[in-house]
């Protein structure tokens, strides 16, 4: 259950940053394969970043912020999918045209406005999770809109871009990366600020991904898309949740951001009323404390000391008791404070920081505390906090303590978030800016004329909500329609519906119904395409086969690659006269029923329509079954 919170009151919006992985045999700027994950590596390379002036001479937040890590980054590399272009060493190729392909055909299913030339810019990233320092990005269409719970969602850009490496490790000071997913061809796109509440943007997301798979030229699976959700309250500032994995997840994260930023804004109210109105007002003093914590019995303390670091603590000045103030649900300031540390100052050892007010219980506190009082000289209204590891990272620790506590005199600071399970946030890094940005020399602009738009948008799919307004028509299920354009089968029932006249509510359950149950099974279907199911039906549509024999067949046919007529029979199934079959009736018993009181013809008529299904093996329809043994009951009382 979540916490209450009136998102109308608080003044809730939200916007997203939905990223697509496209469905390309090459990378972006390169010709390595796109799509192939490795999990061994033939080699490693070991880097350190630094920041870079922007055009205008300045350095971005986030890239001095990172700079303060001192991380020594290595990246893990296997000769299958990665060059000397991913670790910069040689010059880009010229963008991968296919993905500036599909990257419009996106841009032309949400009604935008194509980009002329399309200009290859820089955008910088210090993290490690690209080796040359930024990712090669560019738009390729603004101005769109996507229909929306009865109104217009607007869709401010998209752009194309190069993927990241993938994370599998993060320690200490080191980060490990593995490339194979690095410079991937992918799509970002935005929306306006216009989401009021979790579960808008939980549909958002879904809407977003439902465009981009109806296209049939993305990919799927566990990390192909991916979303990035901007949260903001009145008052407050904008707050990133990176990496959104699921459209469900985006409900109870989108929900805790809120009631996270509206308790930063009274805890803002409250510095005021202490006197701690302007960032300039927090004032810390580290102090070491690593003779009062020898020979306590706390194993990260013993293990930090042992390793030559040291134990601080931090005095600050006037905060007593606003580290335990609520933020998200069942967090407080200090693990904001926590957050910031462990990524910043790189101690990561849990509990990572203790307040005085939340000390654990270990043998002979009473005297510990006793003479870090003594040493700290706390006054009523001060506190002061415990860190320990390398005694430079400690300093660096207190330096974050007094930041953290001066942008909350601020109220929310403007800050990216990493999405944990259970709905909740922690502090991944400062929200980067404007300054990161700046054009990429090493790439020619791609001029897009009027003629290619206009081949692309003349082979262009039908838009998922005209799809299933038109399935609806046929009184497929809700679900199921979305069902079908997610997975692409809505092409395989159009398909079956235009060339062989099947009823588009008995193609759409038997593809999007009863073909998923079957995949369920361990059944392959999905190797079955628009064309063998056109194959299928059109037995259905000349009468050789009964509808029941439907998932017979596609079975058959997925599992040994036959044709439709051919797995028809091999299963032996092919419907005959009434009069060959009709008399395999006489056989039926009531042999195996369980004669109960209140039974009626419908239940005896089920139980024998089941046998006699058995002993036709597909060669009549089941609805003429059905009427014969009807009137052979009908006949008997």
């Amino acid at each position: 259950m979540l916490e209450p919170l009136d998102y109308e009151a608080v003044g809730l919006i939200s916007g997203l940053e939905v990223h697509q992985q496209l469905l390309t045999k090459h990378k972006l700027f390169c010709r390595c394969p796109a799509g192939l994950y490795t999990e061994t590596h033939d080699g490693e390379v070991l880097r350190h970043m630094r920041p870079t002036l922007s055009e205008l001479g300045e350095y971005d937040g986030t890239a001095l912020m990172e700079f303060k890590t001192k991380k020594e980054i290595v990246y893990l590399l296997n000769h299958m999918n990665v060059c000397t272009y991913e670790m910069d060493d040689t010059p880009p190729f010229l963008v991968n045209q296919e993905a500036i392909d599909v990257s419009i055909e996106l841009c032309l299913m949400m009604q935008m406005d194509i980009i002329d030339e399309v200009h290859i810019a820089r955008k910088q990233y210090l993290d490690g999770s690209i080796p040359t320092g930024f990712q090669r990005t560019a738009i390729v269409g603004v101005n769109g809109v996507l229909p929306f719970h009865g109104r217009n969602l607007t869709i401010t850009h998209l752009s194309v871009e190069e993927d990241s490496c993938r994370e599998v490790k993060d320690r200490g000071h080191q980060i490990v990366w593995r490339t194979d997913r690095l410079g991937m061809p992918l799509t970002e796109t935005v929306t306006g600020p216009e989401l009021r509440t979790p579960e808008e943007v939980r549909d958002a997301i879904l809407l977003c991904g439902m465009v981009a798979r109806s296209t049939g030229r993305v990919r799927t699976g566990i990390g192909a898309s991916r979303q990035d959700v901007n949260v903001s309250v009145r008052g407050g500032n904008r707050c990133e949740i990176k990496g959104v994995p699921r459209a469900g997840y985006a409900v109870p994260l989108v929900h805790n951001e809120g009631i996270r930023q509206h308790r930063l804004l009274q805890l803002r109210d409250e510095l005021h009323r202490r006197g701690f109105t302007t960032p300039e007002s927090i004032r810390v003093e580290p102090i070491d404390v690593s003779d009062i914590f020898a020979g306590v019995d706390l194993g990260f303390i013993h293990r930090a000391l042992e390793a030559g670091g040291r134990v601080f603590a931090v005095k600050a000045l006037g905060l007593g008791g606003l580290a335990l103030y609520p933020t998200q649900p069942e967090t407080t300031f200090l693990d904001e404070l926590s957050g910031r540390i462990r990524v910043i100052a790189c101690l990561d050892e849990a509990p990572i920081v203790l307040s005085s007010a939340a000390l654990p219980q270990f043998p002979d506190k009473h005297r510990v505390i006793e003479r870090l009082r003594k040493r700290v000289k706390p006054g009523d209204n001060d506190d002061y906090f415990i860190v320990f590891g390398p005694e430079g990272d400690c300093r660096t620790a207190a330096n974050e303590i007094r930041l953290r506590f001066a942008d909350a005199t601020e109220g929310v600071p403007k800050e990216t978030r990493q999405a944990l399970t259970g709905g909740f946030t922690t502090f991944e890094r400062i929200l980067p800016g404007p300054d990161r940005m700046y054009p990429d020399t090493d790439s020619p602009p791609t001029r897009i004329t009027e003629q290619r738009v206009a081949e692309i948008r003349a082979r262009l799919r039908p838009a998922p909500w005209v799809r299933i307004e038109r399935y609806m028509k046929w009184r497929v299920p809700e679900e199921t329609c979305r069902y079908l354009i997610r997975k692409g089968g809505a092409e395989c029932v159009d398909a079956v519906v235009e060339k062989t006249g099947v009823d588009g509510l008995v193609a759409a359950i038997e593809i999007g119904q009863r073909a998923k149950a079957l995949k369920r099974a361990g059944i392959p279907v999905e190797r079955l395409g628009a064309a063998e199911w056109v194959d299928v039906f059109g037995l259905l549509a000349s009468g050789r086969v009964g509808r029941e024999s439907v998932p017979v067949i596609a079975t058959r046919m997925a599992k040994d690659g036959l044709t439709a007529k051919v797995a028809a029979a091999s299963e032996g199934i092919n419907v005959v006269a009434r009069g060959e079959w009709l008399p395999d009736l006489d056989t039926l018993s009531m042999d195996g029923y369980l004669t109960e009181k209140g039974d009626t013809p419908d239940k005896k008529l089920r139980f024998l329509a089941g046998k006699a299904m058995d002993v036709l093996k597909g060669r009549a329809p089941a609805k003429e079954i059905a009427e014969a043994l009807r009137e052979r009951l009908g006949a008997r009382r």
